[in-house]
């Protein structure tokens, strides 16, 4: 029987002492993940800031023309950038989907497991500069908002927190990813990183009655808007929990399967028909996440339970560098 609860195949990180837990994620992050990123270090994703630099000569191909310094370029005739000066000092904030599908896993951790070391390698690179971390916790009952906060006592509340955060069905008229959005976005105005840790599965009023069959792909996800008015204003990272077996499943006959969201449970066939069907639905599902989330401008980060997170959070790291236009430090690869 396969049963879509937490998973007992990893070990999950709330099973040790959570002070040394939290060390330990502490140091994978500081030694391992930044020990590949060091250099000039701002953040996962660089991007420019707000005051106002030096002007300087225009290289064609390389400078973005809305840099333009016309004022210069009309005084000496040649055209003109403006620099900008990245802000240093500024206030992250993630929404962390805490709903019944991210209690599931059958890699080396649980998708909730993950979540937190993601949100551990964004929050302790942040806290490391001097800035500010806060969250809002997408729970089965409701959402809860943590304060923004600098300092690795609040990095280790707020990661406890997660751990600690009750699993369950999904209460009857509680917020889902959409609304936690909306409330990020009307809640914390000043500008700076915005981080969404999800699945961005629909939820189970959402989804199709056949597991089988996709949704409609031309129908934009209720979260696409909100995560739209977002990006407007705001960097806007979205990091996508993925376990292996909600992309293929394994070919092992009559299985019972619980759905996490409503505790129904259904008796399914896994023979080669199903399967299949299972997996395009699955790739077409997971693309239609990828193309809403490009619409809405979002950064996109994919992490997988069954994968070294560091490393793929370290390649989309020097990703982003590199398309900023940033220099990376020599003998260091994606």
């Amino acid at each position: 029987m396969i049963s879509l609860r937490r998973s007992r195949q990893g070990p999950k990180l709330a099973a040790l002492a959570p002070e040394r837990t939290l060390k330990r994620l502490e140091l994978t992050v500081t030694r391992r993940l930044d020990g590949l990123l060091h250099g000039e270090h701002m953040g996962l994703i660089p991007g420019p800031g707000t005051e106002l630099a030096e002007a300087r000569l225009y290289q064609p191909g390389e400078d973005d023309i809305r840099h333009m310094d016309w004022a210069v370029t009309a005084r000496t005739t040649t055209p003109h950038v403006r620099d900008l000066i990245a802000d240093h000092e500024l206030e992250a904030w993630a929404l962390v989907d805490l709903t019944p599908s991210m209690d599931f896993g059958t890699g080396t951790m649980v998708k909730r497991d993950l979540a937190v070391a993601a949100l551990a390698a964004i929050g302790f690179l942040t806290i490391k500069l001097g800035d500010r971390v806060g969250s809002y916790l997408l729970q089965p009952d409701g959402l809860r908002r943590r304060p923004a906060r600098t300092g690795k006592a609040a990095m280790y509340s707020m990661l406890q927190a997660v751990l600690d955060a009750e699993p369950g069905p999904r209460a009857a008229g509680a917020p889902d990813l959409a609304a936690g959005i909306t409330a990020l976005d009307r809640g914390q105005t000043r500008r700076g990183l915005r981080v969404i840790i999800s699945d961005f599965l629909p939820p189970h009023d959402a989804a199709p009655a056949d597991l089988t069959h996709p949704a409609d792909p031309a129908a934009a996800p209720p979260w696409e808007r909100p995560l739209r008015r977002l990006a407007a204003r705001h960097q806007v990272l979205a990091v996508e929990i993925i376990d292996p077996r909600e992309l293929d499943l394994p070919d092992i006959g009559l299985v019972e399967m619980t759905d996490p969201e409503t505790g129904a449970v259904h008796e399914i066939v896994l023979n080669k028909k199903v399967r299949a069907r299972y997996a395009a639905a699955a790739a077409a599902q997971r693309e239609h996440t990828r193309a809403a989330l490009r619409r809405s401008g979002a950064h996109h980060l994919v992490l997988r339970t069954d994968r070294d997170w560091i490393a793929d959070v370290a390649r989309f790291a020097l990703r982003q560098r590199r398309a900023a236009g940033r220099t990376v430090a020599p003998g260091v690869r994606p």
